[in-house]
């Protein structure tokens, strides 16, 4: 397999791993921490901290590499501006989870706050949408490389 083909490969791996699992985070995760008691949620806050580290760092790191590779290393499929835009969408998810959503995680590492966790939720809907927006562009543009035309069956 070619570099840029490869690249493509990982990268719309890496996104709809995102993509599945910011969902889930979102809409089931996120959504129990007000069930979990105030007795418990610092444990519970730090486990869920560590091991979503585990989940989501590597796939973050893929993601985010090859969307960069794919600007120097372009696939013939992939067009420039949706290549920028891919690299643009995972800046943009980084900068989030960097400057929204940790910051209330470090709130929520030192106990239960309501407000906090609505803004968490609220916030991540930001990257819930940007990461759903990148699976569809790599879709749509994995598609294009396996000469698939969205307008003709």
């Amino acid at each position: 397999m070619e570099i840029p083909s490869l690249l493509l490969v990982l990268n719309l791996a890496s996104t709809w791993y995102m993509v599945g699992l910011i969902w889930f985070v979102q809409v089931v995760h996120y959504a129990q921490f007000p069930q979990v008691g105030a007795d418990r949620f610092c444990d519970y806050h730090r486990r869920h901290t560590r091991f979503t580290t585990l989940a989501v760092g590597p796939a973050m790191l893929v993601e985010m590499s090859t969307a960069v590779l794919l600007l120097v290393r372009p696939h013939a499929a992939l067009p420039t501006w949706a290549a920028w835009t891919g690299v643009g969408l995972a800046a943009l998810l980084w900068l989030s989870t960097a400057f929204l959503q940790v910051p209330k995680h470090d709130i929520l590492s030192r106990g239960f706050d309501a407000s906090a966790c609505q803004t968490l939720v609220r916030t991540n809907w930001l990257r819930t949408a940007m990461w759903t927006a990148r699976g569809v562009l790599m879709a749509w543009v994995v598609l294009q490389a396996l000469g698939v035309n969205a307008g003709h069956a």
